[in-house]
């Protein structure tokens, strides 16, 4: 058999990199409670701007409930282009109908194969280092009240490398002529967002 030099189509870090604006990412992952609850959380990450758009917890997922999330996930036509999904059975025929009538194709990863949804992968890794790692969750209540609390540092505070050590929200560039550099406590002092502030 004759090898080819070059893959007959585009290569999978190709695909991430050219269809990166119309590209989001989905998975769920598990978290005991105190009183032994596995709770599931779905996770929707937008690769862009690596913003998480969308969070939900449930005990009992189901096809139509993670299909209910993609629809509150992307409201009055925002749906991306593409959605990158691993082949976990909970994605059954209702979420395929549900998200083909929103006009976003799926794109499934390799069976095991993690490292083919490196950004949604990352950021769950993040969530459980940065903040699951260092508290016991009680109940749902609890834990939506502190992932709330993270997404929203995430979000506005948490630079990242690869966006040139911005947040995911842009924010301006803070000089020293613009006041003492303040430490904000966030996520429950877990961590801090530091800014200058005026005397």
């Amino acid at each position: 058999m004759v090898r080819h030099r070059k893959p007959p189509s585009q290569t999978w870090r190709s695909f991430l990199d050219n269809h990166v604006k119309d590209l989001v990412s989905v998975d769920f992952f598990t978290l005991p409670t105190a009183t032994f609850r596995v709770l599931f959380v779905f996770i929707v990450l937008r690769h862009d701007r690596r913003s998480i758009v969308h969070f939900n917890i449930t005990e009992h997922p189901s096809a139509e409930w993670t299909a209910q999330q993609m629809v509150d996930a992307f409201p009055w036509d925002t749906a991306p282009r593409y959605v990158l999904r691993d082949r976990d059975q909970i994605y059954g025929a209702y979420f395929d109908r549900r998200v083909e009538g929103l006009g976003i194709e799926q794109i499934r990863t390799a069976p095991r194969s993690p490292w083919q949804s490196p950004y949604v992968e990352r950021v769950i890794g993040s969530i459980r280092r940065e903040c699951l790692d260092h508290v016991i969750v009680l109940d749902e209540r609890h834990l939506r009240r502190i992932l709330r609390a993270y997404v929203d540092y995430y979000y506005s505070c948490r630079t990242h490398l690869s966006l040139e050590k911005d947040a995911p929200e842009p924010r301006p560039v803070e000089t020293p002529a613009m006041g003492r550099v303040t430490a904000i406590p966030m996520v429950g002092g877990l961590h801090h967002y530091y800014t200058p502030l005026a005397a």
